[in-house]
């Protein structure tokens, strides 16, 4: 395994849930921990995309207190987590990104082993959520994703299934393909593995595992109306 100089934890941010400041403080510190023999430093890019509460000055500057070389990027107006990603990874200095959601829903050895794929060669480690995934899942969410699931095997020839997994993350080449994507909220992650996969990457799988008594988001139902416009967007574009 080949040591890289840095590595950036990349965050989308919008309306984020109580006392996400110390769960981020608390990850981190596991995860530069874990890190400190494989990357010479680790860094923490937080966008706040347009929260109308819970992510106050106060609250930011207690991550900026306890996490070095982190930094916030804020703007007034919610655009969407693709838009909100693409805004932070152009603040990233560092060869390598992790990102994931702001309550870091996924175990720390599963962004671990992101990263692991990441410094082994991968240009883009996909997290990939095995059949537990649904036991945790409230029905409509996974009858959204199991449907998506069957569409990607059926019309699109794409390196996984599951394309909308939160814990993704690329090297300089796929941080450049990252930042051709157009869509701004929820499918970007399929418009992402669609271009990668077209620009022959080497994209590699990674098993990763949810925490437990993760809190689910409610699936916005007029958003994913919207998104249908996207998906088909995504099928043809080259």
């Amino acid at each position: 395994m080949s040591t890289l100089s840095s590595i950036t934890i990349l965050l989308p941010c919008y309306n984020p849930p109580e006392g996400w400041e110390e769960q981020v403080v608390n990850s981190m510190d596991i995860l530069k921990k874990a890190l400190k023999e494989k990357a010479e430093e680790v860094h923490l890019v937080i966008v706040n995309d347009g929260s109308s509460k819970n992510c106050s000055s106060s609250q930011q500057d207690h991550v900026l207190t306890n996490v070095t070389n982190s930094q916030f990027v804020n703007y007034d107006e919610n655009r969407g987590k693709g838009y909100a990603l693409r805004q932070g990874v152009k603040e990233v200095q560092t060869e390598l990104i992790v990102y994931t959601d702001i309550d870091f829903p996924y175990q720390e050895e599963s962004v671990l082993q992101i990263a692991d794929s990441l410094l082994n060669g991968a240009d883009v480690a996909l997290g990939h959520r095995g059949k537990d995934y649904y036991d945790k899942t409230p029905w409509f969410r996974k009858v959204i994703s199991k449907t998506l699931r069957w569409v990607l095997k059926t019309f699109l020839r794409l390196p996984t299934d599951d394309s909308q997994c939160g814990l993704k993350g690329y090297n300089k080449n796929g941080a450049q393909v990252f930042l051709t994507t157009r869509i701004d909220r929820f499918l970007f992650d399929l418009e992402f593995i669609k271009l990668a996969s077209r620009k022959k990457l080497k994209i590699e799988k990674v098993s990763v595992n949810l925490k437990p008594n993760v809190v689910f988001s409610k699936v916005n139902t007029g958003v994913l109306l919207r998104e249908f416009g996207n998906f088909v967007k995504v099928l043809f574009r080259k």
